[in-house]
């Protein structure tokens, strides 16, 4: 079986472009020089892989998306710079992914993440692993999702923002502070509104996993605390415990401060610097 069997006549392809074997590219794609596209994935029509960008095996790339295209950043200033996308990634139509500003960084996909129509990665964004984006969410740049992350529909992301594991994030929702992991947030702006109880249990996190998770956030959101000294008490109380350990080391991460806690009055909490 030779090439013409898996690229479309009508599909421009650089000879300086890396296919791996049974790399399928549908009508009217254009596969630039200096990318690189792994074993067994599959290109539709009309899809624009540019230099720099790397695809890694099983993927699926749907019609119009345009991977690779130059930052939307006034700093950038035409270095080299990539976009790494990992195995069994699945891309749909008309999602853009941007390089990432600065020389030699990456824009990032991890593998196993679902990317649904419509969507936005600016520049440097780093997105984890078995991530499911729903349609036309807008990430700016820099902001950083960990594995497991849901997000619904037409969510905007603040640049910098940090999304912790296995959060999910509502439909619509406005995204200007770092959300914290195993968390279900919503809302314009943005609030926590507990745990992402469904997630974690299809995670298979056991039931004393999630209160002790919840009794963490309780101390850290607790009201009569500054946050310095609930983040103190936190570490000090669940530092040594493996869930409590990977909060810990959000917290000491955070960019754009932490998403609030709406309490069941309605009423914001836990908000004290």
């Amino acid at each position: 079986m030779g090439l013409e069997d898996f690229i479309h006549p009508t599909a421009i392809v650089s000879p300086d472009a890396k296919l791996g074997w049974g790399v399928k590219v549908g009508p009217y794609s254009v596969i630039e020089a200096g990318s690189s596209i792994g074993d067994g994935t599959k290109i539709e029509a009309f899809v624009r892989i540019k230099q720099g960008v790397t695809i890694g095996r099983n993927c699926h790339i749907f019609e119009n998306a345009t991977l690779g295209s130059i930052p939307q950043d006034h700093d950038f200033g035409g270095e080299v710079s990539y976009v790494r996308i990992e195995d069994d990634v699945v891309i749909r139509e008309n999602v853009t992914v941007n390089r990432a500003t600065g020389e030699g960084l990456e824009t990032f996909v991890g593998s196993g993440t679902m990317i649904m129509e419509g969507c936005h990665l600016g520049h440097n964004v780093r997105i984890g692993e078995h991530c499911t984006v729903a349609n036309k969410v807008g990430f700016s740049g820099h902001v950083e999702a960990g594995d497991y992350v849901v997000v619904g529909g037409l969510t905007g992301f603040h640049q910098f923002v940090k999304i912790g594991s296995y959060a999910m994030v509502g439909g619509l929702a406005k995204v200007t502070k770092d959300i914290p992991p195993y968390s279900m947030v919503d809302g314009h702006p943005a609030r926590v509104y507990g745990l992402n109880v469904i997630g974690l249990r299809r995670r298979g996190f056991s039931q004393e996993q999630r209160t002790k998770i919840k009794n963490i956030y309780r101390l850290l959101y607790d009201r009569h605390m500054r946050r310095t000294e609930a983040v103190a008490a936190v570490e000090s109380r669940y530092g040594g415990d493996e869930h409590g350990a990977v909060i810990v080391a959000f917290l000491k991460s955070l960019k754009r401060g932490l998403t609030p806690w709406m309490s069941r009055d309605g009423h914001r909490a836990g908000e004290a610097e």
